[in-house]
C-alpha cells in the first residue's frame, strides 16, 4: 500500500473524531483531528481574555500560536506552547465560542495551510483527516474522501452519550447550534463530486470502522 492520503468531513455527532481514530489504528496510518487546532485557539483567547466576536483581535492570536498536536493515534496530545490541553479544549466554554474563532477567514486560511503541513509531515503509511472542508478546501486530492453522516436523531443519541449529565434536549440544542453556525462557512451535510458518503445511521461504532476501513483499502491497494 503507497502512502494514502484520507480526508473525513460531516456534521457535529457524526462520529468523524473516534471512528477516523480507531480506522487510522486499524490501518497503521497516522489520525489528524483538525477541529483540536480551532479548539486550542479558542481555549487561548479565553485564556487571554480575548473577545471572541472580534476578529481582528482573535486574528492578531495567530501572531504566537505555537501549536502541536500527536498524530500518532496510540499518542494523541494537544499542546499550545508547552500547556497540555488535550482535555482542556473539550470544555463547554471552549466549546460555546469555537464557531466564532472558525468564521474568521485569516484563521482559516492559516489552519489550512497548518493542516496540509501536519498531512505532509506523516511518515506512516498513510493518514487520516477529518473535521469541516476537508474534502474540499484541505485536501480536495486525498486520495479518499468521506462524508460521514448520520441522522439528527442518532447524531444526537450519540453525542448525549459522550456528555453525561446533560440532558437530550440540552445536546440537541447544542448540536443544532454548532451545524447552523458552521454552515455559514461550509457545506458539510452534503457529499460534493467525488466524496464517497457513509451513513452510519445504522451502523454500530465497530461496523462504522469497517466500513471506513474497507473504503480505504478498496482504494489504496
Amino acid at each position: 500500500m503507497s502512502r494514502v492520503v484520507v480526508a473525513v468531513d460531516g456534521p457535529a455527532g457524526s462520529g468523524k473524531s473516534s471512528v477516523s481514530r480507531a480506522s487510522a489504528r486499524a490501518l497503521g496510518f497516522d489520525y489528524q483531528d483538525t477541529g483540536a487546532a480551532y479548539r486550542a485557539l479558542a481555549w487561548k483567547a479565553l485564556e487571554r481574555g480575548i473577545d471572541t466576536e472580534d476578529p481582528d483581535a482573535v486574528t492578531g492570536l495567530l501572531e504566537d500560536f505555537d501549536y502541536s498536536i500527536g498524530i500518532d493515534p496510540e499518542h494523541y496530545f494537544v499542546r499550545v506552547c508547552d500547556t497540555e490541553v488535550t482535555h482542556a479544549i473539550r470544555d463547554p466554554r471552549v466549546s460555546a465560542v469555537v464557531s466564532s474563532i472558525a468564521r474568521v477567514p485569516a484563521v482559516r486560511v492559516y489552519l489550512v495551510d497548518l493542516f496540509r503541513r501536519v498531512i505532509a509531515s506523516s511518515r506512516k503509511p498513510g493518514i487520516i483527516t477529518e473535521g469541516r472542508d476537508i474534502t474540499t478546501v484541505v485536501s480536495p486530492d486525498a486520495d479518499v474522501r468521506i462524508l460521514l453522516t448520520a441522522s439528527e436523531e442518532a447524531r444526537m443519541a450519540r453525542r448525549s452519550a459522550e456528555i453525561p449529565g446533560q440532558t437530550a434536549g440540552t445536546v440537541a440544542e447544542q448540536l443544532a447550534s454548532r451545524d447552523a453556525q458552521d454552515s455559514r462557512v461550509v457545506d458539510f451535510m452534503n457529499a460534493a463530486d467525488g466524496v464517497t458518503t457513509v451513513d452510519s445511521t445504522h451502523l454500530d461504532f465497530d461496523q462504522t470502522v469497517q466500513a471506513v476501513v474497507a473504503l480505504v483499502r478498496s482504494v489504496a491497494d
